[in-house]
């Protein structure tokens, strides 16, 4: 039985919205390409300056992902054929946004053991398609203010041995 006041279909306690509160939003307009006007991408974006755990860092994609499949259900309604449930983001984007994690605050040994703590996190995602649907990468600052954020230096969090530029999907082309 749900705690006295939740309904378990209903929006998420505070603690977890909170969660999901990315440091910045990034908007990025592409240039032309073979005859279109370029594409819209927006990005969350996670600052880590190394002051939580690995484990912490990685659980933020459990709450990315609550975020992605979370519907708001009004008390008494069910969505109806006529007007589908939308999940919350779908309000505000037409695709949910990127999660880029920049890593700073530690040495390459700690920052290569928070991309290892992502991974895990990643890995605890399988069964949803969240990782499928939005890229979620992570780089170093260090390699970001060297090669530029364009460059190929994002880690899929899937997949930590590639590199990738942001705007790429993440996901290996088959």
């Amino acid at each position: 039985m749900p705690a006295a006041g939740l309904d378990p279909r209903g929006p998420p306690p505070d603690r977890e919205r909170r969660a999901v509160i990315p440091d910045a939003l990034l908007y990025y307009r592409t240039g032309p390409d073979g005859g279109d006007n370029g594409s819209m991408l927006r990005a969350f974006v996670e600052v880590d300056w190394a002051t939580m755990g690995p484990e912490r860092l990685a659980a933020k994609l459990t709450a990315y992902e609550r975020l992605h499949r979370y519907v708001p259900v009004a008390p008494g309604r069910r969505p109806t054929v006529q007007e589908p449930a939308l999940e919350e983001w779908q309000r505000r984007y037409p695709l949910f946004p990127r999660v880029l994690f920049v890593l700073d605050g530690t040495g390459p040994a700690g920052v290569e053991n928070r991309i290892r703590a992502l991974r895990a996190g990643a890995g605890l995602l399988a069964p949803s398609r969240f990782l499928h649907d939005v890229p979620v990468l992570a780089a170093p600052l260090a390699d970001l203010l060297q090669h530029s954020p364009s460059a190929p230096v994002w880690r899929p969090a899937h997949d930590p041995g590639r590199r990738v530029r942001w705007t790429e999907s993440g996901h290996r082309q088959t």
